[in-house]
């Protein structure tokens, strides 16, 4: 039998509907990764102003520090730039919002785990009118696991798997339909199948 098996990059998802704690289990692995002595990078989308830069925080009032980048690009460059000047592959690198880094995050993800990290990422699954929002299905399709959360729906109280805009004024609205804008409880809701309105 093998003892050595060398190091096994992973990719983990942790998506569902917004309001279903994706950012608390995701700093969760980070907490349990850094009791551990692994060597984590946490990393947010640039859109994600919400609670200030350079975090990610859960709406429980959980954070941490993460580097905020704006595309593919610069999360690879980011990691590439730590091996450079400083030497170091990160064990574990933790990406929130990853349905606004777009279809791209795939390849990034899997080059990652082919080089040895652990890759968590967290985000939606669906969009406001219950569409599935890449690339969160794409990578649940190549992940060694995937969480998929629920919310509670605020009709019902019911396992809530989508979320809907309630305001037509959110964030940044210039709405692109099927497209997700940055915003919370103020513009949109958790809903189960049976309250969710797609017209």
């Amino acid at each position: 039998m093998r003892t050595d098996m060398g190091t096994a990059g992973r990719i983990e998802v942790v998506c569902g509907p917004m309001f279903a704690g994706k950012s608390e289990e995701l700093l969760r692995r980070v907490r349990r990764a850094r009791l551990a002595g692994l060597d984590v990078e946490v990393i947010n989308h640039s859109l994600d102003d919400r609670r200030g830069t350079g975090t990610v925080s859960s709406h429980a009032g959980q954070s941490a520090e993460a580097h905020m980048v704006a595309d593919v690009p610069a999360l690879m460059a980011l990691v590439d730039l730590m091996g450079v000047l400083e030497g170091r592959t990160p064990d574990l690198v933790a990406i929130d919002e990853a349905q606004f880094f777009g279809p791209g995050l795939l390849d990034a993800a899997t080059e990652l785990a082919g080089r040895g990290i652990v890759v968590v990422v967290a985000g939606l699954s669906v969009t406001f009118d219950a569409r599935p929002f890449e690339p969160l299905p794409a990578l649940m399709a190549v992940a060694e696991s995937v969480t998929k959360l629920t919310a509670v729906c605020a009709r019902c109280g019911r396992d809530a798997a989508f979320h809907q805009r309630v305001r037509a004024g959110a964030v940044g609205d210039a709405l692109v339909p099927g497209a997700e804008h940055v915003g919370g409880i103020e513009s949109y809701q958790p809903r189960c199948r049976l309250h969710l309105e797609t017209s």
